[in-house]
């Protein structure tokens, strides 16, 4: 009896993706080539752009794909019963930890910078944002209500601060430890800068 073996058009897709999402983080959209990243999964390039059209169109999936991920995680954090403030940390230890585990991430990101967020611009990914603006305006607006937190700062401003911090111990790692003797990654070093994370966000929206 011959057994069909037929391909799951899913799980295919999720394997390209994350192929190509570590070829185009360490080699750049440019100096990512399609072959490799068919010659590391059980597809053809031909296959490849079945799925995704063209090679660009394959980056801009595995741009959609990186910023889901993260933004799915928000969505699926509970924070309802938690105080204003232990929500707001709880908040930016779930950036802090997402992208301290997803190197990949930030490099994507700061390609994404090189070419003026030209590729980013034709993705749904500033749809996905607003959802994390939402959840941060909703913890604002319940500390706001109890006089806990300024009026003054909006919910981007807060996730400006949490992004700048959490992405910078990643993607200025080795410059920043060549200048000054510090690996922003050093695992001894993780936990004192996840509470200070969460001091500094909170010290931002205390009221004076």
């Amino acid at each position: 009896m011959t057994v069909v073996r037929t391909r799951d058009p899913g799980r295919t897709r999720a394997e390209i993706l994350d192929v190509a999402t570590r070829e185009f983080s360490e080699q750049g959209f440019a100096g990512a080539r399609v072959d490799e990243i068919a010659a590391s999964t059980r597809t053809t390039k031909r296959m490849i752009y079945y799925y995704f059209g063209s090679k660009e169109g394959l980056y801009v999936a595995v741009l959609e794909n990186a910023y889901s991920r993260i933004r799915d995680l928000e969505q699926e954090l509970d924070v309802d019963h938690l105080e204003p403030v232990d929500a707001l940390r709880r908040l930016a230890e779930l950036t802090f930890d997402h992208h301290e585990a997803h190197p990949e991430f930030i490099r994507l990101v700061s390609i994404e910078n090189i070419h003026r967020a030209q590729f980013l611009r034709r993705t749904n990914v500033a749809g996905l944002t607003s959802n994390r603006l939402q959840v941060l305006e909703t913890i604002l607006a319940r500390g706001r209500a109890q006089g806990l937190f300024r009026a003054d700062v909006s919910a981007l401003d807060v996730h400006q601060a949490i992004s700048a911090q959490c992405v910078f111990r990643t993607a200025n790692r080795h410059t920043f430890d060549a200048l000054f003797g510090r690996d922003t990654l050093d695992p001894s070093r993780r936990e004192h800068d996840r509470r200070l994370l969460g001091d500094m966000v909170v010290a931002l929206l205390t009221v004076r």
